[in-house]
């Protein structure tokens, strides 16, 4: 896939051509606006979702063959560009519309009915947690919150499980990372970490990693 880009009058924006149709325009629709504070849109945008991990994305509009990015001023185009092609490519390879009729549901959605603190980690773990994880193939999901101990659950996916420095990185990077910008939490367990207590044979030890791929999404981490 060859992705080409066209300047813009506005330097904070580029316009990205994939050489295929991105948005099925008709008559009423001839484009998808979204900000990232549009958290129900994005949420209908597969396409939006997977641009809005990229640090640096202010906004994103969708044309029938082109995608163009506003970034925010303080970053650079030579780093938000890379992702933005990595990005666009990772969605096409999924299948999925760019824009859908009923928003995605996933472990991360916020919902009405979310407080403020649940909200906030399902951000963290949706925007800065995740993308580092998924580069190596692994997951981590979201399972619930209990406020009364400050305590997050989550369930590790993929190459996670099994990982030997599973737990470090779980302490040293997600737990650290939430901690930091949530007061509320005070710990992070995963499902795979419980069942390990299981004394079983059967049950194989879970776990998680990925230190450096956390640090460099700019995960806390300390040893």
């Amino acid at each position: 896939m060859f992705i080409q880009t066209e300047d813009t009058p506005n330097p904070e924006s580029l316009k990205f051509l994939p050489g295929r149709a991105v948005l099925e325009t008709t008559d009423e629709v001839t484009g998808f606006y979204v900000t990232k504070s549009d958290r129900d849109d994005i949420s209908r945008s597969p396409l939006a979702k997977t641009l809005f991990a990229v640090e640096g994305v202010k906004t994103v509009y969708l044309g029938g063959d082109f995608v163009t990015i506003t970034k925010y001023a303080e970053n650079q185009w030579g780093h938000v560009r890379t992702q933005i092609f990595s990005a666009i490519m990772d969605h096409y390879a999924t299948g999925k519309p760019a824009v859908t009729e009923f928003s995605e549901v996933t472990d991360t959605t916020i919902f009405e009915d979310d407080d403020e603190v649940v909200a906030m980690i399902k951000e963290l773990l949706e925007t800065r947690i995740r993308p580092a994880v998924q580069e190596d193939g692994g997951d981590i999901r979201y399972v619930n919150f209990e406020p009364e101990k400050g305590l997050v659950t989550v369930q590790l996916a993929g190459s996670c499980v099994g990982c030997p420095s599973s737990s470090i990185t779980l302490k040293q990077g997600v737990e650290n990372m939430l901690m930091h910008y949530i007061p509320e939490v005070s710990e992070v367990v995963s499902l795979e970490a419980e069942k390990e207590d299981d004394p079983s044979p059967e049950e194989p030890p879970k776990a998680k990693t990925y230190e450096e791929r956390l640090a460099a999404a700019g995960i806390p981490f300390s040893d």
